[in-house]
Formats: C-alpha cells, structure tokens, sequence
C-alpha cells in the first residue's frame, strides 16, 4: 500500500510539478510541547489540475526525477475540487 498524505499546495511556477507543503503537529515527549514539522515534497501534477493554495491528496510513485517522488491526486479545497486525476473529461 503505498503512502498518501494532505498537504496544501505553495508552488506551481514549474509545469506538471508541484510543491506540497505537509503539516505535522505533534507533542514532544519529553517537554509536552506541542511542536509542527514542516515538510515541503516536490510532487507530479500530470493535468496541472492544482494551483498554489489549493489542498491535495498525494501519493508515493516510482521516482520521475531527482527531487518528485510524489504524484497528485486529487485536489480536496480549491478551485478544481471537484477534478481528479483518473476522471475523463
């Protein structure tokens, strides 16, 4: 089963690639802090169906470059959030 993750889109200058920032809140253990990881994943957007400040669904893929090892599929919040990646227009 491979990964999905949430994440918000804060780049799309490239064509068919995205960079998706993911959020991660969590609790430190020792000084029950409540801390975020940032995390910013280059992904593949085939249609270019994301823009910047849409939220995404994205997966693990085979690697297509040094730095996109991600693939969009689906944009949840935006303006294309009713499009997915496997429907045919």
């Amino acid at each position: 089963m491979r990964k999905k993750l949430k994440g918000i889109v804060i780049g799309d200058k490239n064509s068919k690639t995205r960079v998706v920032e993911i959020k991660k809140v969590y609790n430190h253990p020792k000084y029950d802090k409540v801390l975020n990881k940032l995390k910013k994943l280059h992904c593949h957007d085939e249609k270019n169906i994301s823009a910047a400040g849409d939220t995404v669904v994205i997966t693990e893929t085979r690697p297509m470059s040094k730095m996109k090892k991600w693939s969009v599929v689906e944009v949840v919040k935006g303006d294309a959030a009713k499009t997915s990646v496997g429907e045919k227009e």
